[in-house]
């Protein structure tokens, strides 16, 4: 521990964000970057506790009190070795989690956490400039073909755990450009595709062959890639998006989130839209649900000009600063304010959408709600019931749905009769192997809509559960040892590997 007192003497400090007038107006990054010296500090910061809760509390068990005492030491590439050791991709999770290691951080019992999350996203940003991150091709060969389906966080991570062992490793994505929806789901303002970008470009200068606008199921034959693979490992996501089943559901102007947020992705990319355009420019738009996919699509309006933002959400309102129902280290419930908030709009809790009327030309024009109020019944479930005489209407000539995903399409599991839970995902066993030998998944398909450090984590075990399924012996490849108690979930959000 190099600074016994640091945690006493120095205050927490984040990156300086952006003006609000200036970075609405462009789709370029949120935050300045903070000085080394300054990151430095902040690392110092670490108690170096004799339980390191932040690490139970990562999904990767990144070992965040070793690299921040290699930081706060100025041993950059070191701290850069250990931050690869668990995890693949830091600037994915430096950009986009939500840090329930700081949540679970003990310095977060009495004071403000440590800056878990921009002191990780530092030391790979260096490791990039002084070009410390350089491909890894395998010394040898094994001989083993894996295919893998989907080319979102999972997928990669599993990519590159597989070939840094020897394996033939292709992925093949539907989409015309690798990344799954850190390509076309996370707006640039939020991450932007250059992170991806050269990420891909790694993966293919260590061997690992990327197959676009393959489509699995449709213009693949799912039973075919089975057979003309060793292994094949479905990272395929939860896009099979919730709806919202009432009246006037069908006019035009009420989409789902990802259309949307796809949709400006791809004229970042120079590349022409899929379908009519869907645009905020000049209009009402409501944004129904709660997560970071909403607060996406907030972001995005305010960049395209929109008239008015309103986000509504069917839960009450959360509490500020803490709730005793989630004490520490549990991930807190509370109210979360995004930069995109910060930004304008204005948000409301506890409203029911009950229908959509149109304008007389099959567009949406309004949209008619109702108050809730929650309750738990005898049973203990959570339960809601309208309020009497709380009826309201909103203008709204675009409508983004944000709620959320009830799991993968059903496309290749059908194809491959495979066993599915209840909630509707893909059922594993200990190792990831699905109900059909040789076929394993993981991600937002195995375990439900998550973040995309959950699927970094899942990916990197896959790989482990694939490599021993081939070789018939114990895996090199580093697994996450979790304790029994740590939570299987962390914090969810409405979108698909977020």
């Amino acid at each position: 521990m190099a600074d016994p007192r640091g945690f006493l003497n120095i205050d927490r400090q984040k990156p300086t964000p952006r003006p609000v007038h200036q970075r609405i107006k462009d789709y370029l990054e949120l935050y300045q970057p903070m000085p080394a010296e300054s990151v430095r500090a902040q690392a110092s910061r670490c108690m170096d506790c004799g339980i390191p809760f932040c690490q139970d509390g990562c999904p990767l068990g990144n070992r965040i009190p070793d690299w921040n005492d290699l930081v706060h030491r100025n041993r950059w590439k070191e701290a850069l070795d250990a931050l690869h050791d668990t995890n693949n991709f830091p600037e994915f999770t430096g950009k986009t989690c939500p840090a329930p290691c700081e949540a679970s951080c003990v310095l977060a019992l009495s004071a403000e956490s440590v800056t878990i999350k921009e002191i990780e996203a530092s030391i790979v940003d260096r490791g990039w400039e002084n070009g410390w991150i350089v491909p890894r091709p395998p010394a040898r060969e094994t001989g083993k073909r894996v295919a893998i389906v989907g080319s979102g966080p999972a997928g990669l991570a599993a990519a590159q755990q597989l070939r840094h062992v020897g394996h033939a490793v292709t992925v093949f994505e539907r989409d015309d450009r690798a990344g799954g929806l850190l390509a076309y789901g996370i707006p640039d303002f939020k991450m932007a595709k250059r992170y991806v970008e050269r990420r891909i470009d790694q993966l293919v200068a260590e061997g690992v062959r990327f197959e676009l606008n393959a489509e699995v199921g449709r213009s693949i034959d799912p039973e075919a890639l089975r057979a003309d693979h060793d292994a094949v490992l479905l990272t395929v996501g939860a896009t099979r998006p919730r709806e919202l089943d009432i009246p006037g559901r069908g006019l035009e102007g009420i989409v789902q989130a990802m259309s949307f947020l796809t949709q400006q992705n791809r004229r970042g990319f120079g590349l022409p839209e899929a379908g009519p355009p869907i645009l905020a420019t000049g209009r009402n738009v409501i944004v129904i649900g709660g997560g970071d996919t909403a607060a996406d699509c907030v972001g995005t309006c305010h960049r395209q000009q929109a008239r008015s933002v309103l986000q509504l959400d069917y839960n009450p309102m959360p509490p500020e600063g803490e709730n005793p129902d989630t004490p520490w280290p549990l991930w807190p419930k509370i109210l979360r304010v995004a930069p995109a908030h910060e930004e304008g709009g204005r948000r409301d809790w506890q409203i029911k959408t009950k229908a959509f009327h149109g304008d007389g030309h099959g567009r949406v024009k309004e949209l008619a709600a109702v108050r809730v109020h929650q309750y738990y019944d005898e049973a203990g479930d959570r339960q809601f019931e309208e309020i009497h005489g709380s009826e309201l209407i909103f203008p709204a000539e675009l409508v983004l749905l944000a709620i959320g995903f009830a799991g993968p399409e059903g496309s290749i599991p059908d194809a491959l009769g495979l066993e599915m839970t209840e909630q509707g995902a893909i059922r594993c066993d200990p190792r990831y192997m699905t109900s059909r030998e040789g076929v394993f998944a993981a991600g937002d398909c195995r375990r439900g809509q998550s973040l995309v450090v959950w699927a970094i984590a899942e990916g990197r075990e896959a790989a482990r559960g694939v490599d021993e399924y081939l070789t018939g012996r114990p895996s090199a490849l580093r697994a996450r040892d979790r304790s029994p108690t740590q939570p299987e979930g962390g914090p969810a959000t409405a979108a698909a590997g977020r």
